[in-house]
């Protein structure tokens, strides 16, 4: 089942600054070949149930290996049975109707 997923990785007791922690998610995502995109709150991921699945599990396996003691990890994921959906379409989507009101 092909899902897209929005996910949060938040490291605990590590001070505040997190951008070395992001950046060391972002390329346990890139060694995935899995589409994914981050923006301000985390990042969006995309690609088959068990595989975003893992890409999550490495970034936590990763953040700790790193001596992160604790994370927190929010993730929402969206799938539909009735046809194959990406980001890019959903994107495209919304800006076509956006463009319409113009």
């Amino acid at each position: 089942m092909n899902v897209i997923a929005q996910f949060t990785v938040i490291p605990i007791g590590t001070g505040t600054s997190l951008s070395g922690y992001v950046a060391a998610c972002e390329r346990v995502l890139a060694a995935t070949g899995l589409t994914y995109e981050l923006h301000a709150n985390g990042t969006n991921l995309e690609g088959e149930w068990e595989a975003v699945m893992d890409a999550i599990k490495r970034c936590h396996e990763t953040l700790h290996a790193m001596g992160v003691p604790r994370i927190s990890t929010s993730v929402t994921i969206g799938t539909r049975s009735d046809r194959p959906q990406r980001m890019a379409e959903k994107i495209a989507s919304v800006r076509e109707k956006l463009a319409d009101q113009s």
